[in-house]
C-alpha cells in the first residue's frame, strides 16, 4: 500500500509540474506583461525599471523555478485588470462556484439514483421510457441551450426565479454564502439544475447498468427465494451493491464541473471562478488565468489521487498490480 500511495503521489506532482509549465508558459510569453501594467504615460525608462523589478529579464529556469515557488505559497500576483492580489478575487469567487457544483451534484445524486433504479426495474414502463427519453435530450442537449431555456421558462414567462446573480449573500469570515437567504436559495435554483443536467444522466445510467448487471447475481435470486419483498431487494440489497461506481464517477465529476461551470456562470451571470477565468480572457489578465489552471488542474488531481487511492483500499488487487509495475 505504501509503495501505491508513493506512486500515486509522484503521478500527482509530476501532473502539477507539467500544468504549472504550462501556466507559466501562458503567463510568460503569451503578452507583455509590463505593457499590460503600466499606463499610456509611463516612459520607456518606466517601463525598463518595471521589467526589472519583475525579474523578466531573468532566465526561463530562474523565472520558472520563482514562478512555481510563489505559486505553492500562493502567490500569484496581482490582476492585471482589477489592480488587486489574484488569490484574494479568487478566495471572493470561490464561494459562490463551489455551492454550485455542491447543489449540482446534489441534484444529480437525488435525480439520477432514482431515475437509474426506475428504468432497470421497470424496463417496459412508460416512466422508465420517459426518462430514458429525458436521459438523451440530457446528453444531447449543451448546458448554455439547457440554462437559456430555464431562463425563458421559470423567469421569463412565469418569473418564479431570477433569470442572473446570487441573490442576498450571508458573510461567515470569508466565505460567503447564499445558502442562508431565500434570495439566495432561489438564485441558486436555475443555474444548479442546468449544471447538473448533464450529471443527472451520466448517473441514471450508469446506476441503470450496474442494477441490471447487479439483480442477474446469485445472491438477489437467493434473497428472492428466501421470501424477502421485492422492493427491499431491489433498493436495498441492489443499490448498495451499484452505489460504488456511483461514487467513483461522482468524485471525478466534481473537478469537471468546477472546470466547465464557466459555461453556466456565464449564462446566468453566476459571480463564481468561471465567471472571473471569462472576464480574465477577455481582458488578457493573464494572472489569474495562470492562477485558474492551477487552482482547477489542482482540484483534479487530488480528487482523483483520492479516487484511486479508495479503490485501492476497496480493492487490494489494484495497489498489487502497481506494485508489481502494472498499474
Amino acid at each position: 500500500m505504501i509503495a501505491f500511495l508513493l506512486k500515486r503521489t509522484a503521478n500527482a506532482v509530476f501532473v502539477m509540474l507539467a500544468v504549472a509549465l504550462l501556466a507559466f508558459v501562458i503567463f510568460r510569453f503569451f503578452g507583455d506583461p509590463v505593457e499590460m501594467m503600466v499606463n499610456e504615460q509611463a516612459t520607456q525608462q518606466d517601463r525598463i525599471e518595471l521589467r526589472e523589478r519583475l525579474g523578466l529579464n531573468d532566465g526561463f529556469v530562474t523565472q520558472y523555478t520563482r514562478f512555481l515557488t510563489n505559486a505553492v505559497q500562493g502567490d500569484f500576483g496581482v490582476s492585471y485588470r482589477n489592480q488587486q492580489d489574484v488569490m484574494v478575487l479568487i478566495k471572493e469567487r470561490f464561494p459562490a462556484t463551489f455551492e454550485l457544483v455542491l447543489v449540482a451534484t446534489v441534484i444529480s445524486l437525488v435525480v439520477g439514483i432514482p431515475a437509474g433504479v426506475i428504468t432497470a426495474v421497470y424496463r417496459e414502463s412508460r416512466l422508465a421510457n420517459a426518462l430514458q427519453l429525458g436521459s438523451i435530450v440530457g446528453v444531447s442537449l449543451p448546458s448554455f441551450v439547457v440554462g437559456i431555456l430555464l431562463i425563458l421558462a421559470f423567469s421569463v414567462s412565469l418569473g418564479w426565479l431570477p433569470a442572473f446573480g446570487r441573490g442576498e449573500t450571508v458573510d461567515i469570515g470569508w466565505w460567503s454564502t447564499g445558502l442562508l437567504t431565500p434570495s439566495g436559495r432561489a438564485a441558486l435554483i436555475l443555474p444548479a439544475v442546468s449544471l447538473s443536467t448533464f450529471q443527472v444522466t451520466l448517473v441514471m445510467r450508469l446506476v441503470r447498468a450496474e442494477m441490471l448487471e447487479t439483480l442477474r447475481a446469485d445472491y438477489i435470486k437467493f434473497a428472492r427465494a428466501r421470501g424477502v419483498p421485492t422492493r427491499r431487494v431491489q433498493w436495498r440489497h441492489a443499490l448498495r451493491n451499484c452505489l460504488m461506481p456511483v461514487i467513483t464517477l461522482t468524485g471525478m465529476q466534481i473537478g469537471n464541473l468546477i472546470a466547465f461551470a464557466l459555461v453556466t456562470e456565464t449564462v446566468f451571470q453566476w459571480p463564481g471562478m468561471g465567471m472571473l477565468f471569462i472576464q480574465a480572457v477577455t481582458f488578457v489578465d493573464l494572472p489569474v488565468m495562470a492562477a485558474y489552471l492551477l487552482i482547477v488542474s489542482l482540484i483534479f488531481v487530488v480528487l482523483n489521487t483520492l479516487v484511486d487511492i479508495t479503490y485501492a483500499w476497496v480493492d487490494p488487487r489494484l495497489r498489487d498490480d502497481s506494485a508489481r509495475g502494472n498499474g
